[in-house]
């Protein structure tokens, strides 16, 4: 290819034949949101998050392209919060079958959907199940949630955070990672800490605004880039060898 971009949507058509041809046969799909994040980070976080992942999981994977991040995602329970938007799981299956059932037409071989959104994984799951013997390519869904959240707390903890402070929402984990992507996006001067204490399924029945007025979930204050950094890199190694024992 004549160009270093993996970004499909920054390639020409020209492009994008060439890189088929030269066995750029693979595409992640990174699946987000539109969703609040606090007082500090920016709505489209979990759609960012997507993006970073993606891009350096191409990176390692080589001859590997990033398809838009398909948004929003499944945010009902945002929806007390300002500039949130939420489609329903139909829709957002919808969707993801639609940009499938592309990407196969055009002759990639692997597709690999990133939820990187809670309120997706439900969904990218049963999406998957349903088109997956419909398509000529392969297609897999990274979906352990808990995993992905596990490597985000082992990263802080080997950074100096404390491993309390991420696997909530706008959290440090979440906060760290944006500012290893878009630090230009984070507000950390007005970063405040939300709801702290054992998880609690209080937000599917009254909505996120009823567990956490702020919008939190966990304290963001300790953030850093470098353990952002830290956990694209563990969170990606975790994708890599799951790819593998998929694909062979």
């Amino acid at each position: 290819m004549t160009t270093k971009t993996v970004m499909l949507e920054e390639l020409t058509w020209p492009l994008v034949e060439k890189a088929l041809k030269d066995g750029y046969k693979t595409v992640l799909v990174p699946v987000g949101s539109i969703e609040q994040h606090g007082h500090h980070l920016p709505l489209a976080t979990d759609s960012l998050m997507g993006e970073a992942l993606a891009k350096h999981l191409a990176e390692k994977m080589g001859k590997t392209l990033v398809a838009p991040v398909i948004r929003p995602g499944c945010s009902v329970h945002h929806m007390a919060f300002p500039g949130s938007l939420d489609v329903s799981p139909a829709t957002l299956m919808s969707v993801i079958r639609d940009v499938c059932f592309s990407l196969d037409h055009h002759g990639f071989e692997n597709i690999i959907l990133l939820p990187s959104h809670g309120g997706n994984f439900a969904p990218v799951a049963t999406v998957t199940q349903e088109i997956a013997p419909k398509l000529k390519a392969n297609l897999i869904a990274m979906g352990d949630l808990m995993g992905l959240i596990a490597k985000m707390q082992e990263a802080a903890v080997e950074s100096g955070i404390p491993r309390e402070a991420v696997g909530g929402h706008a959290c440090a984990g979440e906060t760290s990672l944006i500012l290893a992507y878009r630090p230009d996006l984070v507000r950390m001067e007005d970063a405040k800490p939300g709801y702290i204490g054992p998880f609690t399924s209080k937000y599917q029945r009254k909505g996120f605004k009823a567990v956490s007025p702020t919008g939190v979930m966990g304290d963001p204050r300790p953030a850093t880039k470098e353990a952002g950094k830290l956990m694209i890199e563990k969170i990606t190694d975790m994708y890599l060898a799951a790819i593998k024992r998929e694909l062979g």
